[in-house]
């Protein structure tokens, strides 16, 4: 097993190999731009996220009420 220091040297090492949305150094106009796109694409993903999970809650709601509807019809009651 390696020893702590080595690891924490090689997962730095693997960090820098990474593609990041932001620039790490520079804070110029292409930082905003980056940051800016970051910043959307997680708006989107959270409306499409809210979105999906309002369908699928509406979608639940409705086939229980369908589903207890055909218990009561079926049963008698």
């Amino acid at each position: 097993m390696p020893s702590p220091g080595k690891y924490l040297t090689e997962v730095k090492g693997e960090l820098h190999k990474a593609s990041w949305p932001w620039e790490p150094k520079g804070r110029g106009l292409k930082g905003l731009k980056r940051f800016k796109k970051l910043t959307d694409s997680t708006v989107v993903i959270l409306i499409a996220s809210a979105l999906l999970g309002g369908f699928v809650a509406l979608f639940d709601l409705l086939m229980k009420g369908g589903i207890f509807f055909l218990i009561q019809k079926t049963s008698g009651f």
